[in-house]
């Protein structure tokens, strides 16, 4: 079949590396991008770091309208789509403007999951997911401001940072026993929530909410110890919704999230899924979804590369990193390793130190996470990859230079 036209929902991550990739591929027809902001496409992590400490020397753009209109692509900002009609292989617009595709990719992301609650106060209660959101932090951050951030997640810990950096007073609350509890190993969360404390973040675990009210211009959070909190302004970040209402309304196989294959591919074959917005049915019969940067690339490159015909990527170990109080924090592969291991100091005379966790499962290194080490990832990568056996004294030998162990 010739493929004339693609089209793409969501200018986001996914939508503007699938574009790259299908260009990259030789594909010559039409592709429209659809999306419902009124931005070109940008990168989402720098927003609760760089976009938020030095907005005007951050470079969001992953695509200027210059390379947008280069590789010939009409891109509709600021648009929704109201509805994906199959039979015609059509979508709507919220304008009723109709759009043909042969292939079409839905890479909708996802909306902050909601605390009614704290919505209900209206005034000072903020949340963290596009650029407008960033932008309106910047004024709230200021000096000596109490804020509460309420989930210690990923998200959570980055803003606690940045505000943190700002001067503000900070508390997070955390339901669960420990920070980012959902990707890290123990030893790891329990040394982030230490650095945290250590440069003046309040954090609170096994901490829920009982109420909270607006009082002037303060808000009152009571907690379900009968602590209560006074703070100038709340945000939260409790994990996402995936948008895929679109994908619902169609008919498409949806559990949450929309269900794809290997390829990215959906029930319906013609219809593909990529992001925050997808969910992975994997060989044993198992689901997977991960939140991350590089697999909103690696799933639009598996979409233009299935249309397009070319070979498949090879699987690799997810991959994901932060920015917390001027280190980096790299992992990659299973984050449930049944062991794990430090090469090097974790934290020398106070200060953070260079170090590598290795994790390891029936003798394999299944996982590795890098503390401000990016140049050994590469090296990391590999191992995990490969389940390269693991040597206690020669892997957590700090004379010994990883990329001698292959």
């Amino acid at each position: 079949m010739s493929i004339k036209s693609i089209v793409i929902i969501g200018a986001g991550q996914a939508g503007a590396n699938a574009i790259l990739q299908l260009r990259a591929l030789q594909y010559q027809g039409q592709v429209t991008l659809i999306g419902d902001e009124v931005h070109l496409p940008y990168e989402r992590p720098p927003l609760s770091k760089d976009a938020i400490l030095d907005p005007e020397n951050t470079k969001l753009e992953i695509l200027s309208a210059q390379k947008l209109q280069d590789l010939g692509v009409r891109h509709i900002a600021g648009q929704a789509v109201r509805l994906i009609d199959r039979e015609a292989k059509q979508v709507v617009l919220a304008n009723d403007e109709r759009i043909t595709y042969d292939k079409l990719l839905i890479a909708t992301g996802g909306a902050a999951r909601r605390l009614p609650a704290l919505d209900a106060l209206a005034q000072h209660v903020y949340t963290l997911r596009n650029l407008e959101d960033a932008q309106a932090l910047i004024p709230v951050l200021q000096p000596g401001r109490r804020i509460v951030l309420v989930g210690g997640g990923v998200i959570g810990l980055e803003l606690a940072s940045s505000a943190q950096f700002r001067g503000c007073q900070v508390t997070v609350l955390e339901a669960g026993p420990r920070v980012m509890g959902r990707c890290a190993p123990q030893l790891l969360t329990d040394f982030m929530a230490q650095q945290h404390r250590q440069h003046g973040v309040n954090i609170l675990l096994n901490t829920q909410m009982a109420s909270c009210q607006l009082e002037g211009d303060i808000v009152k959070i009571e907690l379900q110890n009968g602590q209560v909190l006074e703070a100038d302004a709340v945000v939260y970040g409790i994990g996402i919704v995936a948008n895929a209402q679109l994908a619902t309304d169609a008919g498409l196989e949806v559990d949450a999230a929309i269900i794809v294959n290997e390829f990215a591919q959906t029930s319906d074959p013609d219809i593909y899924a990529a992001g925050d917005v997808a969910k992975q049915r994997l060989a044993d019969g198992q689901m997977q979804r991960i939140e991350s940067w590089e697999n909103a690339n690696r799933q639009a490159e598996s979409f233009a590369r299935h249309v397009m015909g070319a070979d498949a990527l090879t699987e690799q170990a997810p991959w994901f990193w932060t920015d917390q109080l001027g280190a980096n924090f790299q992992f990659v592969g299973a984050m449930d390793a049944e062991q794990w291991y430090v090469r090097g100091e974790m934290e020398s005379s106070g200060v953070l130190s260079n170090f590598i966790l290795f994790g390891v499962s029936n003798g394999l290194i299944t996982a590795a996470i890098a503390v401000n080490a990016a140049r050994e990832m590469r090296h990391l990568k590999k191992m995990v990859n490969t389940a390269q056996a693991f040597e206690l004294e020669k892997h957590l030998d700090c004379s010994l230079a990883l990329k001698s162990m292959f």
